[in-house]
């Protein structure tokens, strides 16, 4: 039997060095010291490869970087996507299968709304109509309805699994407004909806990848990205659920409570429920649409580089998405000094919305004070910025639907409560906060967007290409 080595104090100058046990044998000792000399030889060979990056980026021509600024849910991971899929498509597709899960995650939470607002329902009928005698007022849950909520039990767990799934640690929680009014799940549990917010500095749709991946198993597809046959996977629940949950949203009543309850088409993602039997469907492969139509929020600061030609002359482009929420808006501050481009989204359909971080703060007047602590920030004096009015679309459909704009702008006054009228007001509003907060002349770069319509953005987003090739040329050759 070998004499175990006493503990060797650890080697303080080395980050890789493992402290020992207490005990230690000969053999235990020399596997210790080759495991520690593997890592650092590892490590050295990382640390060399950033080196020629940093000495390459250095001697090549400066990329183009590019800033993506707005409240939270402005549609920056959107604009991000776009980007995505113009430059770098094969990168997009390669991800599906994480989006996919998200996907299932938007139909999901999108149907417990539905069952909650059910749950409310109930729970108003039995408090308030008296035994009696109580005129009974109307009633929007029918039988058949009651019903389908008692078979969409199950989908609480696939909540969970997709959840579990997604965050692998590097998310957080994140309380929604429905949270701090005590909103009853449908099971009659006090849990509240559990929206989710990935970090950004966690690379998730790599470790989900990795989670689902099994080489082993001739099920899983490496064009999609998708283990057909993962034990996991929620689809057999979705798939039996389908039928129900494509009755519930399809049900007039359920349309009618949503109304009563004042439930937004924001709050819902209509364009997957209006999809259920496909989404829900054998082997579904979400396509660039429904990717782009995906919501999930992000935290943090995340960098993506793309290699984008133009007239035959390829540039590094960096595009940095900064987590919307107001408690991040310090994390901006460090990327003003060098960007070549500032894209400021302002969600303009939430006029007659509040912040979920902050109910006493109208959507759209944080949009505006956004945009003026940008556009007055002397470090961004010679930085484009261009304003993108996003969300034109939901803009529209509120306004036809009869919600009055000057109900939540005050200063809009008496003027139309129509599309032409209420977008001039809202360009010439950021307009001229920039005429007046800049210190000196500026352009105006202003579009109306729906940024999950790819075809419109891809012409934005190629004309803003040419534009920031055309000035950094300029400022090279003045440069040499």
């Amino acid at each position: 039997m070998q004499a175990p080595v006493m503990s060797l104090s650890p080697d303080d100058g080395d980050p890789l060095s493992l402290r020992p046990p207490a005990f230690e044998t000969i053999d235990e000792l020399r596997a210790r010291m080759a495991m520690e000399q593997r890592a650092k030889e590892i490590s050295d060979r990382i640390d060399e490869e950033l080196e020629k990056a940093r000495v390459a980026e250095r001697k090549g021509p400066k990329p183009i970087k590019i800033l993506l600024l707005g409240q939270s849910e402005s549609g920056k991971s959107t604009t991000l996507k776009n980007f995505q899929l113009m430059y770098d498509p094969k990168a997009f597709r390669a991800e599906r299968a994480s989006w996919r899960a998200v996907i299932q995650l938007n139909v999901v939470q999108s149907i417990q709304i539905i069952l909650d607002a059910m749950d409310r329902a109930q729970k108003y009928e039995h408090e308030h109509l008296s035994a009696q005698g109580a005129k009974k007022g109307p009633t929007y849950l029918t039988l058949d309805l009651l019903e389908i909520k008692a078979r969409l039990a199950p989908l609480l767990e696939v909540e969970n699994t997709l959840i579990r799934r997604l965050t692998g640690g590097g998310s957080e929680l994140m309380p929604t407004q429905t949270d701090q009014t005590s909103r009853a799940m449908y099971n009659s549990s006090k849990q509240g909806l559990k929206e989710i917010a990935i970090n950004s500095t966690i690379p998730w749709k790599n470790a989900f990848n990795r989670l689902i991946r099994s080489e082993e198993r001739s099920s899983f597809d490496s064009a999609d990205g998708i283990d057909w046959e993962d034990p996991e996977d929620p689809w057999p629940i979705l798939n039996q659920c389908m039928k129900d949950m494509q009755q519930l949203w399809d049900s007039p009543g359920v349309k009618q409570l949503l109304v009563k309850q004042k439930i937004k088409p924001d709050d819902l993602n209509g364009y997957f429920l209006d999809s259920i039997s496909r989404v829900a469907g054998a082997r579904y492969v979400p396509t660039d649409d429904d990717i782009l139509r995906a919501r999930l929020k992000t935290l943090g600061v995340s960098e993506h580089r793309f290699k984008i030609s133009t007239s035959g002359a390829v540039r590094d482009w960096k595009v940095y998405d900064v987590g919307g929420h107001r408690s991040q808006c310090p994390a901006w501050a460090p990327f003003f000094d060098d960007m070549d481009a500032i894209i400021f989204l302002a969600p303009i359909s939430g006029f007659d919305q509040t912040l979920e971080e902050d109910h006493r703060i109208n959507r759209l007047e944080d949009s505006i004070k956004l945009w003026t602590m940008i556009v007055t920030n002397q470090l961004l004096k010679n930085t484009n910025i261009i304003l993108f009015l996003n969300k034109i679309d939901i803009f529209r459909t509120k306004l036809a639907s009869g919600i009055k704009f000057k109900d939540f702008v005050v200063s809009y006054a008496e003027r139309a409560n129509d599309v032409d009228t209420a977008t001039a007001y809202l360009k010439r509003k950021f307009g001229g906060i920039m005429q007046e907060a800049s210190s000196s002349p500026r352009v105006f770069y202003c579009h109306f967007t729906t940024v999950t319509d790819t075809a419109s953005t891809k012409y934005i987003l190629s004309n803003l290409k040419d534009m920031l090739m055309r000035q950094n040329l300029v400022k090279t050759n003045l440069m040499s």
